[in-house]
């Protein structure tokens, strides 16, 4: 991809989060359910760390090599022609100029977004210092300056989805985190684990930026997130533990009873599906 197209999708996915209309991001692992998800009619596209890490044979939290986790973002943005944002959780990096070097990589890949949390990848339920996590937003945004592409930084904090802190004391740390992030240069800001909609309404106004949300039980539709204000919403693992148990379910069938009709009821054929990447259209 050259770096007029890639720029012009990156001020396209930008625009996406003006809060007119909630971007919905379904989150793919791999080519062929990035488009499945683009055929479908997707604005944009996602990867999901997990799901990425489980296809090429690692668990989530950055276990995967890095390299092989951009390689994964650039078949994903080879085969489609909608906005990729990657997931890169805190970036494969100790310091913010490893940091940087990951965020560079994944420009070349293609991407025109990232997902950056303040999550330490230790083993233990923790979060940079705030001081720090602002710095690593900072470094990911001059990376992605000196590249030429303007791409969409959503800053995740997992004050929530970690449950730091008294539960009455994350409502203020999460915004607090947010909103540096924010001016350190994030376009976005991911809080998961917020389901209830009197957080939501708490957190929209309260924040410097667009909200971002995952799908998770007892999350509001998201017709009514988008009346809240919410400008983005993540699938997150739901797709690949979809396919996942579905596959579980067609060998577990295969095995016992011999058959295997039930549900491959209905399922893409193997003409539609050669059909689908032969006409990737990038």
């Amino acid at each position: 991809m050259n770096r007029d197209t890639q720029r012009a999708k990156a001020e396209a996915f930008r625009a996406m989060h003006d809060r007119s209309r909630i971007l919905v991001l379904p989150n793919a692992w791999d080519a062929m359910s990035a488009r499945v998800i683009e055929e479908a009619g997707a604005r944009a596209i996602a990867t999901t760390s997990a799901g990425v890490a489980f296809s090429v044979g690692y668990p989530d939290g950055e276990a995967m090599p890095r390299d092989e986790m951009i390689a994964a973002i650039a078949r994903i943005a080879r085969v489609v022609t909608v906005p990729v944002s990657a997931d890169i959780e805190s970036g494969f990096a100790h310091d913010a100029r490893e940091l940087a070097e990951t965020v560079r990589r994944v420009i070349d890949a293609g991407a025109v977004g990232i997902n950056l949390e303040d999550r330490i990848h230790d083993g233990t339920p923790s979060l940079y210092d705030l001081e720090v996590g602002v710095r690593r937003v900072r470094a990911a945004r001059e990376a992605a300056d000196s590249s030429g592409v303007p791409i969409v930084i959503n800053a995740r904090t997992d004050v929530y989805l970690l449950a730091i802190g008294e539960a009455d004391t994350r409502f203020e740390h999460a915004v607090r985190r947010a909103n540096a992030y924010r001016k350190a240069g994030a376009d976005c800001l991911f809080i998961p684990a917020v389901t209830r909609r009197a957080d939501v309404e708490r957190i929209v106004p309260a924040l410097e930026g667009p909200l971002n949300l995952l799908v998770a039980p007892g999350i509001p539709p998201v017709p009514e997130l988008e009346r809240l204000g919410v400008a983005r919403l993540s699938v997150g693992t739901r797709l690949t533990l979809g396919a996942m148990s579905t596959l579980r379910n067609t060998v577990a069938e295969l095995l016992s009873t011999g058959t295997c009709e039930s549900t491959l009821e209905g399922a893409t054929t193997y003409a539609e599906a050669n059909h689908l990447m032969a006409s990737r259209r990038s």
